[in-house]
């Protein structure tokens, strides 16, 4: 029979624990969703109010893994989506939380090749020092008499 009790208690520990965890993490979306929204329709900048939401969801979420910036992100979407009657201030806020991917991929190309640009040009000039240093060695150090001929 005590067996069969710790079965049972580790049974309902094991339905009951999954369940709460999921609700916690529902409530701290949806909250940080709210934190989210409220700021940006206050006026506070994008960084400002992501940080605060962020910060709250991780505070709550708790536990051995945390959570990265793009579920914090999906979690506040899909709140917003959710409950679009509450949120639908917010919806044009969205688009900040998930960056244009391509548009952060162009940059970074456009940014390795002018670093190279660079590089080249910095090698270039080395390699024209270094001609003209040649040139002038092979020139005489005597001055040369403008009218003496």
């Amino acid at each position: 029979m005590k067996g069969f009790k710790k079965k049972l208690v580790f049974l309902t520990l094991g339905i009951i624990s999954p369940i709460s965890l999921q609700t916690l993490k529902v409530n701290a979306g949806s909250f940080g969703a709210e934190i989210f929204c409220t700021m940006r329709n206050g006026g506070n900048d994008h960084e400002s109010s992501w940080d605060a939401a962020y910060t709250y969801i991780k505070k709550q979420k708790g536990g051995i893994f945390k959570v990265s910036p793009k579920q914090a992100a999906a979690q506040i979407t899909e709140s917003v989506i959710r409950d679009r009657e509450t949120f639908s201030y917010c919806v044009e806020y969205l688009d900040q939380l998930h960056p244009n991917r391509k548009l952060i991929r162009d940059t970074q190309k456009e940014e390795e090749r002018k670093e190279k640009e660079a590089q080249q040009k910095e090698k270039n000039r080395k390699r024209l020092e270094k001609e003209l240093e040649e040139a002038n060695e092979e020139y005489s150090e005597e001055t040369i008499e403008r009218y003496s001929y």
